[in-house]
């Protein structure tokens, strides 16, 4: 089952291989969905600072009554924290809206401020990547952070870490789904030993009536949801699915099932979503 199922960070550190996705999510949905979550079985959850939600989700972990330690939380520095002291103070903040000491793996949420990201500005934040990196990379050191990662990171933005950082990034955590999937990017990071984690594996709901994914999970005898999630563990990847309703919080879980090479080239084909 793969809610019993683990990925390992090239740190040794094991990190559930599906997580609930808080994306949207108010603190009281948050609070709930994480409630809920960590009841039916899941141990991994995904937040960000600039999500507002971390309190929510530390609530409902606390209320959950699962132990912390049982748990993988990941959460993000947003992107517009583009400073060393931003970066130590925002990790500051997250630890204590979280409740914890630590956090689990701590994400650069985007390589520019959102304001500049997919709209053709040159500029590559480089040095102040790298200003945010080593403090994350301290933070680490300090055993405040378990693991540190980086999300929507191209390849050359990762490959600026690798050269000039002290620690490699474990985990990219990028827009991967049937309709969008970056093979050059999801194989560089495999071949450096970084894990991909695949948001929005349903592209936030419109898959849900393409008539080629909606007709292979028909065939398979599972929602698109379900087809959807199992696409992206096939590739290696970890899905944040993100829901806010039990009955598709579990149904998210019951992915036990195996797309054939020939669906699975078949997936890949699909244009652009």
């Amino acid at each position: 089952m793969v809610l019993k199922e683990n990925y390992v960070l090239y740190n040794g550190n094991e990190i559930p291989k599906i997580a609930l996705g808080t994306w949207q999510l108010s603190e009281e949905e948050a609070a709930a969905s994480a409630e809920a979550a960590v009841k039916m079985g899941y141990r991994h959850i995904d937040t960000a600072a600039a999500y507002g939600n971390e309190r929510g989700v530390a609530q409902g972990i606390r209320k959950s009554g699962i132990s912390r330690e049982s748990l993988f939380i990941t959460s993000k520095v947003p992107a517009e924290v583009k400073t060393y002291e931003g970066a130590k103070e925002i990790i500051d903040v997250s630890l204590k809206n979280l409740e914890t000491d630590y956090i689990d793996l701590m994400l650069i949420h985007a390589p520019k401020p959102w304001s500049e990201m997919y709209t053709g500005v040159e500029k590559t934040y480089f040095e102040e990547n790298l200003a945010v990196w080593e403090a994350m990379e301290e933070a680490c050191h300090a055993g405040k952070l378990r693991a540190i990662g980086v999300s929507n990171f191209e390849i050359s933005d990762i490959r600026n870490l690798l050269d000039h950082g002290k620690v490699k990034p474990m985990a990219n955590q990028i827009r991967v789904h049937v309709g969008h999937t970056p093979r050059e990017v999801i194989r560089y990071c495999q071949e450096q030993d970084i894990l991909i984690m695949a948001y929005s594996p349903n592209a936030t709901g419109r898959l849900l009536n393409h008539p080629v994914v909606v007709e292979m999970a028909e065939k398979y005898k599972v929602s698109v949801s379900q087809l959807c999630i199992r696409y992206d563990l096939q590739l290696g990847t970890l899905p944040l699915p993100k829901t806010k309703h039990e009955e598709y919080m579990r149904q998210n879980t019951e992915v036990d099932f195996e797309i054939s090479d020939t669906d699975m080239n078949a997936l890949l084909e699909v244009g652009e979503v």
